[in-house]
């Protein structure tokens, strides 16, 4: 058994979604057909059960790189190779709404975990099947979103550079959150597949303003949609053609 992770091999999926709330953890395993709790330990909770007939993992890993990467490295000990966080972030382009969905093309490395395993010149980006499967259930959902570079560091009240935001928001950037470094990294380093997709919990000015809830929760269900639809779609190709174990 694993040191963070309790639970047993048999309980833990190829393919998991790994967002940062356990809240949302459960949500996502609400989907799922027999769902149940596999793990909750030092704040990491598992969920397994099946959506569509394909077992699938939903792992409440908690904020920020340092447990993302405990989470996944110990996931992938018990068989998991397919990761998906299903997140919230802040934004930075003027437009931009809660509840909006936005999927990373890659991210600006802001936080330390990921330096424990590539240095810093190295991209963060995810697997491009995940991405495109993601993008692709977005259409025959219908759900509107943006592909677009993020950041992420370790860091939420920490004071920032002045002019620093302009900076981002100049060059493009779409979202700002946790975790993505570390889990596009950690999985380049250890030749897993991941992704990420998010949902606005603000606008440009304002975090989680109160006339926005509404919509966030809407946007939260979008991404996990989109998540789940996307892992469905990747694990119909593995039957086909078997993905190389790293």
């Amino acid at each position: 058994m694993e040191h963070h992770v309790k639970c047993e091999p048999k309980d833990v999926a190829r393919y998991v979604l790994c967002p940062g709330d356990q809240a949302r953890a459960k949500k996502i395993a609400d989907h799922f057909e027999n769902a149940y709790l596999a793990a909750d330990n030092r704040g990491i909770v598992v969920y397994s059960g099946t959506y569509k007939g394909v077992f699938m993992t939903s792992c409440g890993t908690g904020m920020g790189g340092p447990v993302v990467a405990i989470a996944l490295e110990e996931l992938a000990h018990m068989g998991a190779d397919t990761f998906i966080r299903v997140g919230s972030c802040g934004v930075f382009q003027e437009g931009q709404m809660p509840g909006d969905v936005i999927i990373a093309s890659g991210t600006f490395r802001a936080g330390g975990t990921s330096l424990s395993y590539l240095p810093l010149g190295f991209p963060a980006v995810p697997t491009y099947e995940v991405l495109r499967s993601m993008t692709d259930a977005a259409d025959v959902l219908k759900i509107p979103y943006t592909v677009g570079v993020g950041m992420a560091g370790d860091s939420f009240y920490a004071p920032r550079e002045p002019g620093s935001r302009d900076i981002f928001k100049t060059s493009g950037v779409v979202s700002v959150e946790m975790e993505s470094d570390t889990l596009f990294i950690v999985g380049a380093y250890r030749r897993w597949r991941t992704g990420a997709v998010f949902t606005s919990d603000g606008t440009p000015k304002e975090t989680k303003p109160a006339w926005g809830w509404d919509a966030f929760y809407q946007g939260e269900e979008n991404a996990i949609l989109i998540a789940l639809d996307a892992l469905y779609q990747i694990s119909q190709r593995d039957e086909k053609v078997q993905f190389p174990a790293p």
